[in-house]
């Protein structure tokens, strides 16, 4: 709370760094009496380093490292609104969240219904670039009803001020690209050398883990009685429960994850 009594949230927005490991650097930034507090660029738990995080390096099977180079490339293209592939994507995630409701224009009052931040959703794709909509798109077609159930916020007890569904997406996919250290040559932890196996096993891992993390982040939500000031919060104990399963014995797949039985197509 600030001294007049309005509330206020700390914003970081993202820079390039010089190489595959530290690609972003956040800078503080306060917004007062705002709910601007993802999006745009925001980095919420994501990027913030933490130095208990083992920093060893593994060596990757000619396999493993494919993937990574595969999974790389789709992290490196930026959403681009004159790119015709890229427009149809943005057609088809209205689409897939609102069928039968006709797009009057690609920048529209209607994407605020959605959770994005003004009328033209790509000034929010900054963040977490075209891979963002990629993950919000797999979503929406691989699992309709959780996904459905998210963006109308059908489950629990809701809160007055609720996240924003579509930033809160973004901001879902760069928490895990930090989360798994997928900037790096090779990975830097046991995390994210346990998703390489993952992603080894299924291609489509990446997206998959993000639908994980997304119904398992509302859930955490619901949980915590949370708030939209809450998000961070809510953010650090959806990553730690991530981080707490993909670690266990038992799982060699991404659909091992005990939180993968939340998703419902």
């Amino acid at each position: 709370m600030d001294e007049n009594g309005g509330s206020f949230v700390e914003v970081r927005r993202i820079s390039q760094g010089p190489d595959r490991g530290s690609v972003y650097h956040s800078t503080p930034e306060v917004v007062t009496g705002s709910t601007a507090w993802i999006g745009k660029g925001f980095s919420c738990v994501c990027a913030q380093g933490r130095e208990s995080d083992a920093r060893v390096s593994f060596d990757l099977t000619p396999s493993q490292e494919e993937c990574l180079h595969r999974l790389q490339y789709r992290l490196d293209v930026s959403y681009d609104n004159s790119k015709k592939e890229h427009q149809e994507a943005l057609r088809g995630l209205w689409y897939a969240a609102y069928p039968g409701i006709k797009l009057r224009d690609l920048i529209s009052e209607q994407w605020k219904e959605m959770g994005w931040q003004g009328k033209d959703p790509s000034t929010d794709f900054r963040g977490g670039g075209f891979i963002s909509l990629e993950n919000l798109l797999f979503f929406a077609r691989n699992y309709p009803k959780s996904f459905q159930d998210l963006l109308r916020k059908q489950d629990g007890d809701r809160a007055l001020w609720e996240y924003p569904f579509a930033v809160a997406g973004v901001n879902i996919t760069f928490m895990l690209i930090q989360m798994l250290d997928l900037q790096a040559a090779k990975p830097r932890s046991i995390i994210g050398a346990i998703f390489l196996k993952l992603l080894l096993e299924n291609d489509r891992a990446f997206d998959v883990l993000y639908c994980i993390t997304f119904k398992l982040m509302d859930q955490q939500w619901l949980a915590m009685r949370a708030s939209y000031m809450d998000f961070n919060t809510v953010m650090k104990s959806t990553r730690h429960q991530l981080e707490q399963e993909l670690v266990l014995e038992d799982v060699s797949r991404i659909e091992d994850l005990p939180s993968y039985s939340l998703l419902r197509r």
